[in-house]
């Protein structure tokens, strides 16, 4: 009965914490997944989100509402906008709980398939490896569009707004508004406002995904895309993921966010969303989004996890200026070194080839995935030397 279908090779990331757990070394180093650790390589639990856990009375009983928790859904959208932004006060923003960021793009790209049957999404190149499975799964022709310029480790801007002035209205534009998953190069406020701004006028629809919200510069500074976008009326989604920014990894607490012309269409939206949870999963899970809902809600522990976010970030930067500071004086990264504390969010992009990065995986016990994307967060103080010396020595073979 299945013998005709095709093998399934694994997720490129996924598969090679398979292979890092297997590896028997005891110096080996998982610089591949997105997971911020502390300085001692633990994942640690925000305080404040420990102390949500310990206050939350026994988990619900009974099914969540298909569309999730109504104060959670409130209170990360104003997260993403603002507590007092017009798609909030005005009812035009549709919402749904989720499972994780995933899932949110997953719904978010059933409900574009369902309203444009005829439309084409566009993701950037490079992007995280699932955008384009998850909108083909959705059944769209997926294709790429430029971003980043491999000679100078920087943004093409010019090359990205040339492109964009080219697609057909209706276009579906996958957008990354900070930490940009996996090169770390964001564009400038201002270049925001030219990209969005030209969306405008060619009547392209912009998917924001925002994994990464307090790890770029800061809650707001990193939302200003996604505010931006709704400000000038631009039809928008936004994929949003407390994985992150609260440690929330096994719990897949997300939320998608449709932004609406008016309310009567907002609610159109809201009803379409919930059937198709419906016909999915039927409802999201209760305990994660309750203690998202109570760090969110309770303004001393959302104080207390915004300034807790703030360190990790700190850390991060840390590492990065760690990082270029063990390779700026080598001649092999001599030109590449400043790369590192260029970009921003939780990844370095480092420029490696995959024969580089298969020989520092075989040779140092060091697992990037493929594209030489390195998890800056997996850095501390008790690796960063052996992987410093790791990629000196590759780059330099």
């Amino acid at each position: 009965m299945f013998s005709h279908l095709t093998p399934y090779a694994g997720d490129p990331i996924l598969s090679l914490v398979e292979a890092f757990s297997q590896d028997p070394r005891s110096d080996k180093t998982n610089l591949a997944i997105g997971v911020y650790c502390d300085e001692n390589g633990r994942l640690v639990l925000p305080e404040a989100v420990r102390r949500a856990a310990e206050a939350l009375p026994a988990a619900a009983l009974s099914y969540a509402p298909m569309e999730g928790y109504a104060a959670f859904r409130q209170a990360a959208a104003q997260m993403l906008f603002g507590s007092a932004h017009a798609v909030i006060r005005e009812g035009r923003l549709a919402t749904a709980q989720t499972l994780g960021g995933s899932g949110a793009l997953k719904l978010g790209a059933d409900l574009l398939r369902e309203t444009l049957a005829d439309a084409r999404a566009y993701v950037s190149d490079p992007t995280w490896d699932n955008h384009r499975g998850i909108f083909a799964g959705a059944g769209f022709s997926v294709a790429d569009y430029p971003y980043y310029r491999a000679e100078t480790a920087e943004l093409d801007f010019a090359a990205l707004t040339a492109f964009l002035d080219t697609l057909p209205a209706h276009s579906v534009v996958l957008l990354h508004p900070c930490c940009h998953n996996p090169t770390g190069i964001d564009p400038t406020p201002a270049q925001w406002d030219e990209i969005l701004d030209l969306m405008a006028r060619r009547r392209l629809i912009a998917f924001m995904d925002l994994a990464y919200q307090g790890f770029g510069s800061g809650f707001d500074d990193d939302a200003y895309a996604v505010r931006r976008a709704a400000d000038i009326g631009l039809p928008l989604l936004v994929s949003y993921s407390f994985s992150k920014n609260m440690s929330l990894y096994a719990q897949r607490i997300g939320l998608l966010a449709v932004v609406c012309p008016d309310r009567a269409q907002a609610e159109l939206v809201q009803g379409r969303l919930k059937a198709a949870v419906r016909r999915i999963y039927s409802s999201p899970p209760a305990y994660g989004a309750l203690l998202a809902q109570a760090v969110l809600t309770d303004d001393a522990l959302k104080r207390q996890w915004q300034d807790e976010v703030a360190a990790m970030r700190g850390r991060i930067g840390a590492m990065r200026q760690a990082l270029y500071d063990a390779l700026a004086g080598n001649a092999a990264w001599q030109q590449d070194a400043a790369r590192f504390v260029r970009q921003r969010g939780m990844f370095g992009y480092t420029g490696l080839n995959a024969e580089q990065v298969q020989r520092l995986r075989r040779d140092y016990g060091i697992y990037l995935p493929a594209s030489g994307r390195l998890c800056i967060a997996g850095l501390n103080p008790d690796n960063l030397e052996n992987t410093a010396a790791a990629l000196k020595a590759v780059k330099a073979a």
